[in-house]
């Protein structure tokens, strides 16, 4: 999926645009136990109440591909015979009104999934999507439509206590302590099956959210989909760093990665700007050629490659946006640390002065220690 078929989805979760008749679910006490069970009426619902839930939803649906939204891929043998496979059709073929296979869904993510001490809320909801056929000019044919979209949204939604507060009592015209009960957070993760690819079904992938990028919650991807869960954001990060650092070894230098982060950087935004809805992806062969605009030689470079290949995989295909920082450029030693907008990254530099190594940073005018303006003196 691209963003523009994700944006496209996360349109139709208003109640003027839904075709979301009920929402499905269960809510799980810390003990693993079944609580009460969910089946009402959005329509049945005040207008506020039916929001809410869609919103928890459309939740499950946001965050940045292939960060907090990850690719699940189906093998082929799985899509043609397997347990996992033939239990999320039949929720989507059904449109959640087998109750048996609600069920069996239900107790699958019991057993999987590990929320600590925290209870949770699983919900579930399906939509037929009557997809607009898409002219020429790249506009949408609302009165015209050849498909129809069905998929299921799953929203895994911890369930917290309320703190007790101060609160006014009209007929008392007084304050007295008290709590709201228990109240339902934002989606910790959820899934779309299946995957809204080209605009149309495709049951060999489903979209998987999670909340935490670097926390994918393995357990459930093994438990639900029986498939090798990828790596996260987090992981595929280190995994660059160690590749770079094995591969370069001490030709790892300031210079270098400034420069590997500049232009990852600057084709991230070049790829911004271009309004292209498709995920940036770079091959290792791609991130050796920009290692060779730095200057590494050409034998490091192959032996980055072939890290890259035993790290990720042979034929994989990274995203920039999980390999660096592109909020910020930071330095650290074992007693400081400097952070620096990426765009300034080219200020710091290294430099041994008699004898020994420091970091230089320029400081011309503007400095502040703890807030209060400082000047900084020396020889000229």
């Amino acid at each position: 999926m691209n963003q523009k078929e994700l944006a496209e989805l996360r349109r139709r979760f208003r109640p003027d645009k839904s075709a979301i008749s009920r929402v499905y679910g269960c809510y799980v006490n810390s003990a693993k136990q079944i609580v009460s069970d969910l089946d009402e009426s959005l329509g049945m619902m005040p207008e506020e109440e039916a929001e809410k839930y869609l919103n928890l939803l459309k939740k499950s649906l946001s965050g940045g591909l292939g960060k907090n939204l990850i690719d699940i891929v189906f093998a082929t043998q799985q899509v043609a015979d397997s347990e996992e496979h033939r239990l999320l059709s039949a929720l989507r073929s059904s449109g959640l009104k087998d109750r048996q296979a609600r069920e069996t869904f239900y107790q699958k993510v019991i057993d999987c999934l590990d929320m600590g001490e925290s209870s949770y809320l699983i919900l579930l909801a399906h939509d037929a999507y009557d997809v607009p056929r898409r002219g020429k000019d790249g506009e949408d044919r609302l009165d015209e439509s050849d498909q129809v979209f069905q998929y299921i949204l799953c929203s895994i939604c911890p369930v917290k206590d309320c703190k007790m507060e101060l609160g006014y009592f009209p007929g008392e015209n007084e304050f007295h302590s008290c709590a709201a009960g228990q109240i339902v957070s934002p989606p910790e993760l959820g899934f779309l099956f299946p995957a809204f690819d080209d605009r149309t079904a495709n049951i060999y992938n489903a979209l998987f959210y999670s909340r935490n990028a670097e926390q994918l919650h393995q357990e459930f991807i093994d438990g639900v989909f029986r498939t090798e869960a990828p790596m996260s954001a987090a992981e595929q990060k280190e995994a660059f760093q160690s590749a770079l650092s094995d591969s370069l070894a001490e030709g790892c230098s300031l210079e270098v990665v400034q420069s590997v982060h500049e232009q990852l950087l600057g084709r991230l935004e070049a790829h911004k700007e271009s309004k292209d809805p498709e995920t940036l992806t770079l091959t290792p062969q791609e991130l050796g050629g920009i290692l060779r605009d730095c200057g590494v030689s050409e034998d490091q470079i192959q032996t980055f490659q072939t890290s890259c290949a035993e790290q990720f995989g042979d034929g994989a295909v990274l995203n920039p946006a999980n390999l660096i920082d592109a909020k910020k450029f930071e330095v650290k030693t074992e007693q400081i640390t400097i952070s620096v907008h990426p765009d300034a990254s080219y200020l710091v530099e290294t430099r041994i002065i008699n004898g020994r190594k420091y970091l230089l940073i320029p400081a011309d005018e503007g400095v502040e220690v703890n807030g209060f303006p400082v000047p900084v003196s020396g020889e000229g």
